[in-house]
């Protein structure tokens, strides 16, 4: 710093001297240098007192107080650059930060609103396995429902059946009975006519009441039969 101070002395010298035709590279050469060391505004600032002490510009004349300022103004322009690039920069990282700050919350967001897709997912997939095995449980049962139908209707079938077997067997026993008592009836008949009219009268009306009550019998067994 010190060397920096002595060249800053001597540049600002030949600042001094030149006049109106002075250049200002010397000066921006020493600023650029200065931020390279790290120096702020306020160390050039006193750099540059003491340089206008050593040179002893104390009663100098406007003008040359005037050269003075502008050679301390390109001096720190670069410092001010870089604090403005440094602004700048700042700005733009804190729009970066805030950028990723929301992207981070929409992807939290995004990543609960996933979590729950998958929790919803797996209680369908849950929901639907369990329907599924329901409906296979009631499947199976409507099956063994219509085997125990099949079976019901199977023996009730063979019931009636049998019911209409015992029913015609007793019909033809019956029939077969009083065919036989009207047999005996015309036999009887028979022999009587030879000796006695009025008692073949009698058999023959006795005879159609069998034969009356024989046709009610065939009636009733197919009424049965037709139930």
């Amino acid at each position: 710093m010190m060397l920096l101070a002595g060249r800053y002395r001597a540049a600002l010298r030949r600042h001094l001297k030149a006049g109106r035709t002075v250049k200002l590279q010397p000066a921006l050469r020493l600023g650029r240098r200065a931020v390279v060391l790290g120096l702020e505004t306020l160390e050039l600032a006193r750099m540059h007192e003491q340089a206008l002490v050593a040179l002893r510009l104390g009663g100098a004349t406007k003008g040359t107080i005037k050269r003075a300022k502008i050679f301390f103004a390109e001096v720190i322009s670069p410092i001010v650059e870089t604090h403005r690039a440094a602004r700048e920069s700042k700005t733009k990282l804190d729009s970066l930060n805030e950028t990723l700050n929301h992207r981070t919350l929409e992807l939290a967001a995004a990543k609960r609103q996933l979590q729950r897709g998958i929790i919803g997912r797996k209680r369908v997939e849950g929901a639907l396995k369990k329907s599924g095995k329901h409906d296979a449980r009631l499947l199976k049962d409507s099956l063994q429902l219509q085997e125990v139908l099949r079976q019901l209707t199977h023996e009730v079938l063979t019931a009636q059946e049998d019911e209409r077997k015992n029913i015609s067997r007793e019909l033809r026993d019956e029939i077969a009975q009083t065919l036989l008592g009207i047999q005996v009836r015309l036999l009887s008949l028979k022999q009587e006519a030879r000796a006695n009219t009025k008692g073949l009268k009698n058999g023959i009306a006795s005879t159609q009441r069998l034969v009356l009550e024989s046709a009610k019998s065939v009636r009733r067994v197919a009424r049965e039969l037709g139930n």
